[in-house]
């Protein structure tokens, strides 16, 4: 049955998913531009663009250990209805797809972490064009998709995690510098398109006038 398989094929899936979307995507990278694109945890310890990083680190390990805690079963899984293990297996696919196409979209602006001091090209177009940070949501798709394909409470734990991790990464790390980088592109980009759901989470455009005051 589905749900005896879930865990080791939960378990599988991430690991593919994690050497695709990092390892891969990295060395792929790295061939093209020279940088493997990794930039690190920003912020000093303590401060909340640090715990951005430590929650999304966090967030990675216990992605794996639901999985392989049910597996053990050092975790009990509870027993849904099969229907709900396939919707979690069809949503973990797709994120998993979601998050390869968006950063094949990104191209040479592609980074984990944000490096103040670099200046990258504004990618607007493609999914980019309907919402603004399309690898971040393809990622809490993914792992919701594990949480029911393996629903115990590490795997849910791994989503929160995520989720607290990329809301400060995004309005803390990765927008001001969006901001100060490209000031009136970004601006004018960002009150059109949605932060991680299309409309959802425009930000207010700001007068030319006011900018410069």
């Amino acid at each position: 049955m589905m749900t005896d398989l879930a865990p080791a094929l939960a378990l599988g899936l991430y690991l593919t998913g994690l050497v695709a979307a990092f390892g891969v995507r990295s060395w792929i990278h790295r061939a093209r531009t020279g940088s493997t694109g990794f930039r690190g945890i920003s912020g000093a310890p303590g401060t909340a663009e640090w715990w951005g990083g430590v929650l999304f680190a966090v967030a990675l390990v216990l992605g794996a250990a639901g999985p392989s805690l049910a597996l053990t079963g050092s975790v009990t899984a509870p027993r849904l209805p099969e229907v709900i293990a396939w919707a979690g297996l069809v949503i973990t696919v797709g994120g998993f797809v979601g998050v390869l196409v968006s950063q094949a979209g990104m191209g040479a602006s592609w980074r984990i972490g944000v490096d103040a001091a670099e200046r990258t090209e504004l990618v607007t177009t493609e999914v980019f064009a309907v919402i603004r940070n399309p690898v971040f949501t393809a990622m809490l798709t993914t792992l919701l998709g594990l949480t029911l394909l393996v629903p115990t409470v590490v795997s849910a734990a791994a989503w929160l995690c995520l989720l607290l991790a990329v809301e400060l990464q995004v309005r803390l790390v990765e927008e001001p510098y969006l901001l100060a980088t490209h000031p009136q592109d970004y601006g004018s980009y960002a009150a059109g398109v949605g932060r991680f759901l299309p409309g959802l989470g425009r930000l207010q455009r700001i007068p030319q006038s006011e900018r410069n005051s």
